[in-house]
């Protein structure tokens, strides 16, 4: 006899939580997808080859130690959250993810991931976006039982997504100096157009499940990553010009399907997030944004940009983490993500395209 009534003060519970959140800011929630550039933990909790829960990672996170992510301290999503009042988006395979916890968002993305299912093979365990799309669909049902249809679909429509993912199907799948799959006998436009038809379809499930204000990030200048410049055996710091010309092909078309998107899909607001400029102009310019160093890990061992091994407990640190654009052989420093973010969230349509984080939150 008791617990109807308990079940009754948990349900009133959450419909006032939700209807606090909901006045208070104008995005109440932030869902990120992805791969280890937005990781929020997941990997910690599957068997996996790339995993961020040792330290150096985290040292500058509150609290200072690792959560997962790849990085010293936050992510791009969790800085456009802290720019809106919106909390980081709990990792979703972490046991406490459900109930109230999901309320603010979730967190699904996961270091290897990528749009191909057969990418990150190497790290073995690892959650492919389609993947991560299904569980989201876990979460759908659920934000439904806890608020009912309507208010639920209301809640996503409001809600911000963010899609950082495709730079893990080329460097660890595509240009992997050994092949795991067969993509890598593909031509260069023939994977480049099986990523694209993939991502279509699951940027249009993702639409299907709820999501209206969408960021999709494209790929960055990959062959500027320590771990490409170390691959490559560059002697002078200069950029891997393959990779890159790999990364713009990949971006025009991807820029064009978000465009297709928007016109096809009613009430969709996908916005192209332009990593690759924004990072190069970073890069290229590193002293006007404070940077001393854009080629070299800060936590890294293995030749002269420390990019053979990863991060981790043993691995040397360098002493000032402000002024390193890269943390590790892969992964920007908190440093360099909040300057993105920044520039992702109130740039111009050169930064992100057809609308800013701001713009599509007030809209």
């Amino acid at each position: 006899m008791g617990g109807f009534p308990l079940r009754g003060a948990l349900v009133l519970g959450l419909w006032l939580l939700f209807l606090s959140i909901t006045a208070q800011c104008q995005a109440p929630a932030s869902f990120v997808f992805g791969d280890s550039l937005v990781d929020g933990g997941n990997n910690n909790y599957i068997f996996s080859l790339s995993k961020a829960d040792q330290p150096a990672n985290g040292v500058d996170f509150p609290g200072g130690r690792p959560t997962g992510r790849f990085c010293n301290g936050r992510t791009i999503p969790d800085i456009i959250g802290e720019s809106f009042g919106i909390p980081y988006a709990p990792p979703y395979l972490a046991p406490t993810t459900h109930g109230a916890a999901i309320l603010r968002g979730v967190n699904y993305a996961s270091g290897g991931g990528g749009i191909v299912d057969e990418t990150g093979r190497i790290f073995i365990g690892r959650l492919s976006l389609s993947k991560q799309l299904l569980y989201f669909q876990n979460t759908t049902r659920e934000l439904k039982s806890m608020l009912g249809e309507d208010a639920a679909r209301q809640y996503l429509a409001k809600s911000i997504f963010s899609v950082t993912i495709g730079a893990n199907d080329y460097l660890n799948n595509y240009l992997l100096p050994v092949p795991l799959t067969g993509d890598s006998f593909l031509t260069p436009r023939a994977f480049q157009d099986k990523l694209i038809t993939n991502f279509r379809q699951q940027l249009t499930t993702l639409y299907n499940s709820g999501a209206r204000k969408i960021i999709v990030a494209g790929v960055g200048p990959i062959g500027c990553i320590p771990y490409q410049l170390t691959l490559n055996l560059r002697r002078d710091g200069s950029c891997v010009p393959s990779a890159n010309k790999l990364a713009l092909n990949y971006n025009t078309a991807l820029r064009d399907l978000i465009l297709e998107l928007n016109s096809k899909l009613p009430g969709s607001m996908f916005s192209y997030a332009n990593a690759y400029d924004v990072v190069w102009d970073i890069i290229t310019n590193k002293k006007n944004y404070g940077f001393e160093t854009c080629d070299l890990a800060c936590c890294g061992i293995g030749g002269p940009y420390k990019g053979v091994l990863p991060c981790g407990p043993n691995v040397p640190v360098c002493n000032e983490r402000s002024k390193s654009f890269f943390w590790d052989a892969y992964h920007p420093s908190d440093a360099a993500n909040a300057i993105v973010a920044k520039r992702f969230v109130d740039g111009d349509e050169r930064d992100i395209f057809p609308r800013n984080v701001r713009q599509l939150i007030e809209m």
